[in-house]
């Protein structure tokens, strides 16, 4: 005897986007800014990673928890340091009209854990974190349950 469970049966398609789940606004640093100074708005904001604006705000890089740890195990951290030294350069965006199911591809297949939300001009609105992907099964799920 096989089984269907109607919601597949139906094959509906849920459009959550990625605008519904970003986490605003988002949390920027000048490429200038010391490391330091990164590191205590990550700790200020309770957030595991930053994005690196240009002087006219655009995206130029992203500075996770992980790239302070292993500026850190390197014996690389100094007063001199900035941001541009250790941030990622040209991270993996997506726009926030994209469906998180292709945010949630999209950070499988680069294997990253926070991707930034930027719009047309590459200036960011937001950010997408696993965590945050996470709660949003977690929210699907909680629906059919």
């Amino acid at each position: 005897m096989v089984v269907f469970i109607p919601v597949i049966r139906r094959q509906r398609k849920f459009q959550f986007k990625v605008a519904d789940i970003m986490n605003t606004p988002p949390i920027t640093i000048h490429y200038s800014a010391s490391v330091f100074d990164v590191a205590k708005l990550m700790f200020d904001k309770w957030v595991g990673s930053v994005m690196v604006v240009d002087d006219n705000g655009r995206l130029v890089g992203i500075i996770t928890e992980r790239d302070l740890v292993k500026t850190m195990a390197i014996g690389k951290l100094s007063k001199d340091l900035t941001a541009k030294s250790i941030m990622t350069e040209k991270p993996i965006t997506i726009l926030p009209d994209a469906l998180v199911y292709d945010a949630l591809k999209k950070m499988r297949n680069y294997n990253v854990r926070h991707l930034p939300v930027v719009n047309g001009e590459n200036r960011p609105l937001g950010m997408i974190s696993a965590r945050d992907l996470l709660d949003a099964v977690l929210m699907f799920t909680e629906i059919f349950m």
